[in-house]
């Protein structure tokens, strides 16, 4: 986590981001990337206002806002460092943003999950669930001002994927990270009913095959996959939520659809998600 952008819009949830990478990157003694991405309108040309003359005139103005802005959070809350870098650019926002990781060879993103400002909701929705389910580093979608010290509780929602190794050894290097415990779940559903026996087998071969330390297993029966999950992290009071984003069924394919809605919607806690290709 040495390289972490922070989409940014100035609304109240993207600066809790930018205060949370601030201290990762801190922390990780890293380099924190800001981006503001400009939707160009488009336009019609006409003899009263040319097309090309307004364009210019529109990003130049959003550029120096932007600027402005960036100037007085990195004023306010990077006193003691690390490395703030910003930028400015235009075009559709979810392509850019993954272009971006691309071309800085970013390891996290951390973004805010309910900005509405300036153009109305760029950071939720439609962008939101794009930037997740096809990024190629994890993302972390944090609510409200979250504090590093004050993750100490990650669940990790999985299926028991004996072979979901690249997703596992992410996550025990955020436990490391956070110094965090972890409760490892499993929801168990009437679609999709499996004795406690088999499963309770399952997960110890789990925390076998991936050596997990500081951790607990956990069985917990709802109605369905995504209420199981939120009522299992309101039971505990959990600090953080992380799964995979890769797959078509199940936990696995998690974020999308009304799934994901009802998750963001009613979990005020971070949710850590990544695209594994196991």
């Amino acid at each position: 986590m040495k390289k972490i952008l922070v989409p940014c819009d100035f609304s109240d949830s993207a600066v809790q981001a930018f205060k949370l990478a601030v201290e990762i990157g801190r922390q990780n003694k890293g380099e924190v990337f800001l981006l503001n991405v400009v939707e160009v309108p488009v336009m019609h040309e006409t003899v009263i206002m040319p097309t090309l003359y307004f364009e210019q005139t529109f990003m130049n103005e959003m550029k120096t806002n932007a600027e402005k802005k960036f100037a007085k959070m990195i004023d306010k809350w990077t006193e003691e460092g690390p490395k703030v870098s910003t930028y400015v650019q235009y075009g559709p926002t979810s392509a850019t943003i993954r272009q971006f990781i691309t071309d800085k060879k970013i390891d996290l993103v951390v973004m805010g999950t309910n900005g509405v400002s300036g153009a109305k909701e760029w950071l939720i929705g439609s962008n939101t669930e794009k930037i997740v389910r096809h990024s190629s580093v994890p993302v972390l979608t944090i609510k409200n001002a979250t504090k590093l010290a004050s993750i100490k509780n990650i669940v990790f929602a999985n299926d028991i994927d004996l072979d979901a190794e690249e997703l596992t050894l992410k996550v025990k290097e955020l436990q490391n990270f956070f110094k965090a415990q972890l409760h490892v779940l499993y929801v168990n559903t009437p679609a999709a009913f499996r004795r406690d026996s088999i499963t309770t087998k399952s997960m110890r071969d789990f925390a076998k095959r991936f050596m997990l330390k500081d951790y607990t297993l956990n069985i917990f029966n709802d109605l369905n996959q995504e209420s199981g999950v939120r009522n299992f992290v309101q039971s505990i009071n959990a600090d953080m939520v992380v799964m995979s984003t890769h797959g078509r069924t199940g936990l696995s394919h998690f974020l999308s659809g009304s799934i994901a809605e009802d998750v963001v919607n009613h979990l005020k806690c971070p949710i850590w998600t990544f695209r594994s290709n196991d």
